[in-house]
């Protein structure tokens, strides 16, 4: 298929049509912090008898060819269906497998006789138990039932409609019957999960919601994974293998020596996305910190860390290039989780948590500061990674004509991560009043930022178009400067720049106080570009925003009209504007065209697999409407702004955000004719009854449909679909 087609899928194959299919269910269940039971179902969904081989395989990670330690664990067959399983590491387990099966033993070892060709070289590898079943090689399994790599093989008959299942249990704690209390326990654990289910989703009154939230966090839990990555061993080579290039010591990650992670991580997708990426984990924090609060913490802590955290401050973005650079989003994931956190204790906030993130967070901003606000003016220009194909130009290297680029998302990035730094230091004042001092400095960041923004580098020209009433990147160039006219969700970026501060606040840090008098009395070039603080709504409550009243209805204008940004399912990444009005850059003989691109992406940039020139996102689709929130805390129920666009319809922000919520959410709920948008017109998952209750929560979505796109099973930030479906007053 060629880029203009969609991508083929497994269920495009056909497979599926007769169900001649096996579905198979894995199960987990902890009798005990080192006990743990599994139970494998397996369901013929067709109408024949079929034969199907089930392995449960169990190994151990090949760390003893590496030349540091020789120590070879352990697994054998001992009595009565039980492999023992011994490690110096962790000591001795026994994995009890249930009915007839049959034990096959290798090694965790690479065959480099089939693979390059080494000759005479004897020994069970790690393909042996393939071998052994597919090829009937019953030589490639070692007969005296040892090794480092063992299967269970059961080989099932299962009638048409009919299913077994496969009981194993994994432990350190010895039994005559490791099976007695199998099934009590299972229930007993099934109803755990039930009754937190049932105390989180208490005022969500829908089934099919509760559904949908519940199999959005599974997804969070489901990509924890182990990562491990020691920068200098990677370069270095390992002293009993091959050395790797020379070319890797002054390539990919070589600037990292600092870093060796082995942790446990929130992965976008433990398949398709097995890595950690900064600014991806940072929303996936939102939906966990709804179930599992002390990991949500942790991961944000984690990346702050000197084996993480670059020694100049920056924060590694993601394996192929932990250089790269994502947008600052690390602040505002830290204070919604402290916030989520405090509200589960009844008003009671994790300071040390918060704190031990802001020190960090402080380095990160100075690098922010030094490295990307090259010039010292308070515009960020270009390298801003994440969202990917958005722009004229690749944006990970900038203007391929001379000049270089100032982005308005860039700017608008840094103008947010300062008001959420400052409000943490002022929630960190009221414990400790040195913290007021940190609060001002934020405080100037982000008034130096909205200065620069009206006025690049001194030469009158502003981010801000008063013709077409939006924000745009900039050209510079040796002929002056030029405004990339693309709409896109860069222009939109201005509006996460936006804090409330409660006058409570303000009473407890005077110091703070009077210096916001100072810059209203010394400095009103400055005060006069952003919100109005001074003037306080009827909650006495302060506003710190990029925009002004009058700024701010026009981006609304032109995000909730319904021929641009504003789909049925949410916030569009670019103007459909653009489908009959594609943007046009002619430079040095080259052409570079921006046009709406609803679904796949139809260009190579980020080789093709990743599409914001139109589809929808949900972490800035989430932005939006947490801003919106914001923007109504201060404005309150006077302030009201037609929605759609050119509709007559008045409504609040508030009721806004709520709806754009909606409109996110139905993309995976069952409409009046019990089809799920996120589906498409694919008819086995909506209609099949094995198919259509099981959610994918998919990378993007169609601009115009709402149908998934990208990765299919990711999870990841589209897992704040759990936020969204949580009332907001629970």
């Amino acid at each position: 298929r060629g880029r203009l087609d969609p991508e083929f899928e497994l269920i495009d194959t056909g497979i599926f049509d007769e169900d001649k299919y096996f579905d198979i269910f894995i199960e987990y269940a902890k009798a005990d912090k080192e006990d743990i039971l599994i139970k494998i179902s397996v369901f013929n969904r067709g109408k024949d008898e079929a034969h199907i081989n089930v392995i449960p395989q169990i190994w151990f990670r090949n760390t003893w060819v590496w030349g540091y330690d020789a120590y070879k664990p352990n697994l054998k067959e001992i009595f009565g269906q039980v492999i023992q399983v011994e490690h110096k590491s962790v000591g001795r387990y026994s994995l009890h497998c249930e009915k007839d099966c049959e034990f096959l033993f290798c090694e965790n070892e690479t065959n480099y006789k089939k693979l390059n060709g080494v000759k005479d070289q004897k020994g069970f590898y790690k393909d042996g138990i393939n071998d052994y079943i597919v090829n009937a090689d019953k030589n490639a399994v070692n007969p005296d039932r040892s090794g480092t790599k063992a299967a269970v093989n059961y080989s099932l008959v299962i009638p048409g409609d009919g299913s077994k299942s496969i009981r194993l249990r994994l432990t350190k704690t010895a039994f005559n019957n490791a099976f007695a209390d199998f099934d009590s326990i299972f229930e007993q654990r099934m109803n755990d999960a039930n009754q937190l289910y049932d105390e989180l989703q208490k005022e969500i009154k829908s089934k099919d919601e509760k559904n949908v939230q519940r199999q959005a966090l599974a997804g969070m839990l489901w990509n924890k994974q182990f990562y491990y990555y020691d920068i200098p061993q990677w370069l270095n080579g390992d002293p009993a293998q091959p050395p790797p290039p020379k070319e890797r010591l002054h390539g990919r990650n070589s600037k990292w020596m600092h870093l060796n992670n082995a942790d446990i991580l929130s992965m976008p997708d433990k398949w398709e996305y097995p890595w950690y990426a900064a600014w991806d984990l940072a929303f996936h924090c939102i939906p966990i910190a709804l179930i599992d609060p002390e990991f949500a913490k942790n991961q944000l802590k984690l990346l702050t860390r000197e084996w993480y955290m670059h020694p100049n401050g920056q924060l590694p973005a993601y394996e192929w290039n932990f250089s790269d650079v994502n947008p600052p989003v690390h602040a505002w994931a830290t204070w919604r989780v402290y916030k989520i956190d405090k509200k589960r204790n009844c008003g009671k906030g994790d300071i040390a948590f918060l704190e031990s993130v802001f020190h960090k967070l402080l380095l990160n901003f100075t690098w922010w500061v030094n490295r990307e606000d090259e010039h010292g003016l308070n515009i960020f220009q270009g390298g801003f990674l994440g969202l990917d194909n958005i722009g004229v130009f690749n944006r990970s290297s900038g203007a391929p004509i001379d000049g270089h680029i100032e982005q308005a998302d860039g700017t608008s990035w840094m103008a947010m991560f300062s008001l959420n730094l400052l409000q943490i230091a002022l929630e960190l004042s009221v414990y400790n009043p040195v913290y007021q001092d940190l609060a001002t400095k934020f405080l100037e960041h982000f008034l130096y930022i909205a200065g620069a923004m009206k006025n690049i580098g001194g030469e009158g020209v502003n981010l801000w178009d008063d013709d077409d009433e939006f924000f745009f990147d900039v050209l510079h160039t040796n002929k002056g400067c030029t405004k990339l006219k693309v709409r896109s969700m860069v222009g939109l970026i201005p509006l996460f720049a936006v804090e409330v501060i409660g006058p409570e606040i303000i009473k407890k840090c005077p110091e703070f106080a009077e210096r916001m008098e100072w810059f209203l009395k010394y400095r009103p070039d400055l005060s006069n570009l952003v919100s109005h603080w001074e003037i306080t709504c009827k909650g006495e409550r302060r506003l710190f925003s990029l925009l002004r009243g009058h700024r701010f209805k026009k981006l609304l204008k032109r995000m909730l009209d319904e021929t641009e940004f504003l789909s049925e399912y949410g916030i569009r990444a670019l103007s459909k504007f653009h489908k009959s009005n594609p943007f046009v850059l002619k430079a040095n003989g080259s052409e570079f065209k921006v046009d709406y691109e609803p679904a796949e992406s139809q260009t190579g940039l980020f080789g093709g697999n990743s599409n914001w020139r139109g589809p929808i996102w949900f972490p800035v689709n989430f932005l939006i409407i947490e801003s919106l929130q914001r923007f109504h805390h201060y404005y309150g129920d006077d302030f009201k702004v037609e929605y759609p666009t050119n509709s007559g319809d008045y409504f609040t922000i508030s009721e806004i955000a709520n709806e754009l919520s909606k409109r996110l959410t139905k993309i995976f709920l069952k409409d009046k004719n019990g089809n799920r948008p996120v589906f498409g017109d694919n008819q086995k998952f909506q209609k099949d009854k094995n198919f259509k209750d099981y959610i994918l929560f998919y990378e993007y979505f169609h601009g115009d449909n709402g149908k998934g796109l990208g990765a299919s099973h990711q999870t990841g930030w589209t897992g704040l679909i759990a936020k969204l479906l949580h009332p907001r007053n629970n």
